[in-house]
């Protein structure tokens, strides 16, 4: 029974960490014609939280220590529930990029401890676990991308009901993690001290090599995937289709996804070279990009783009698990990873957004995303299949 209750804590939690910014792209066209705006500085709305997530993911092996998993969970989950929600009465630009700080902060702070979290209650199945963190993440993606539209709609065409109305799930979620916080003190205090213990030795990894080429691979494959969830929809509206339609592209870009999201960690734990799964997903990442630029369906450049994406993911969550021997070893080399990493990626919707605000077009800055996505792959060639022992210390 406790391992149900672990994985819904695990799966709820996971579904609050991408809403608050898939939420913004089918709406992307709305709130940049009602606030007069460009499309660098909307861009911010995706970009912000991408580079909260990693200015402030060292934070979590901080609250972590004073508060343990659960109570920095809490945490967590009130930045984004209270960030989500405040944007009911955001009607500027200024409090829009004050509600994405908040939920960057909350994602942030999350990300590296639900890495920790699946490292200490699921050792051995990690790789399944890191599968269904995935999957849920893409789950909560998908609704947010699939709903915008029709929600402000609904909502008489207000897009800031439409995008308030997933602060829903930081609701539901935090009642799950208050009672694993009560659980946690009532546990004898002897274990607690040893696991704060474990955590408390580790430091980030600043002088070893191999997390920092991580941290280089999760850094452009943040870029790639936030410039992709930020640009796709918006990009399909200038080849002709409506927001609607672009919203449903968007929608199936990441509906394919989920399988590639949930069975591919699966598939390189059971059949090995690591390597190969790496640079096949960034493959299909290029030739998706590829076949925007030559003017095919945006309907079929889904396809390969949401394997290619999908599959990645997942793929880098492991890795700091994969690389590391302990606890309190996997949050320190997550929360690197994902510090330098998002910092990196948050750059990708900027620079794309610049890139089409002076050329007027998304042939040339998709063009450079193809460059990036080469790049990644001679990274991933760095990363290749090394994995450390698998046994908790």
């Amino acid at each position: 029974m406790r391992i149900i209750y672990l994985i819904l804590a695990l799966v709820l939690a996971a579904l609050n960490l991408r809403p608050s910014i898939t939420s913004i792209p089918p709406l992307l066209g709305t709130i940049q014609d009602e606030l007069g705006i460009s499309g660098s500085m909307i861009s911010l709305l995706t970009s912000l939280p991408v580079l909260c997530m990693g200015i402030f993911a060292p934070l979590a092996v901080k609250l972590n220590k004073r508060w343990g998993t659960e109570g920095a969970m809490l945490a967590a989950l009130l930045l984004i529930g209270i960030g989500t929600s405040l944007r009911l009465i955001a009607d500027t630009i200024s409090t829009l990029l004050a509600t994405s700080f908040l939920t960057g902060v909350g994602i942030a702070i999350a990300g590296p401890l639900l890495s920790g979290f699946i490292k200490r209650h699921f050792p051995s199945r990690a790789s399944a676990m890191v599968g269904v963190y995935s999957t849920a993440m893409v789950f909560g993606a998908v609704f947010s991308i699939w709903l915008s539209v029709p929600l402000q709609k609904l909502f008489r065409g207000s897009w800031n009901a439409s995008l308030s109305i997933w602060a829903l799930l930081a609701i539901i979620t935090i009642p799950v993690w208050m009672q694993l916080a009560a659980t946690k003190r009532r546990e004898q205090h002897e274990r607690i001290t040893v696991s704060i213990a474990a955590i408390s030795t580790e430091r980030t990894p600043l002088r070893n090599l191999r997390a920092w080429i991580l941290t280089l691979f999760f850094g452009l494959m943040a870029a790639i995937f936030y410039s992709i969830t930020t640009w796709f929809a918006p990009a399909a509206i200038s080849m002709g289709y409506t927001k609607e339609t672009a919203g449903s592209i968007q929608t199936l870009l990441t509906l394919i996804s989920l399988p590639a999201t949930l069975l591919i960690p699966i598939a390189v734990q059971r059949f090995q070279r690591r390597l190969w799964w790496l640079i096949g997903c960034s493959l299909l990442e290029l030739i998706g990009i590829l076949m925007l630029n030559l003017s095919i369906s945006p309907w079929l450049a889904a396809i390969p783009l949401g394997i290619g994406s999908g599959g990645l993911f997942p793929i880098a969550l492991m890795l700091p698990i994969d690389e590391t021997r302990s606890v309190g070893e996997a949050n320190a080399w997550s929360a690197m990873v994902q510090s330098g990493g998002y910092i990196l990626g948050a750059a990708g919707p900027i620079l794309i957004g610049r890139i089409h605000d002076i050329t007027g077009s998304f042939v040339q800055p998709f063009y450079l995303l193809g460059i990036v996505i080469v790049l990644q792959i001679a990274v991933q060639v760095l990363v290749g299949n090394r994995k450390a022992a698998s046994h908790l210390r």
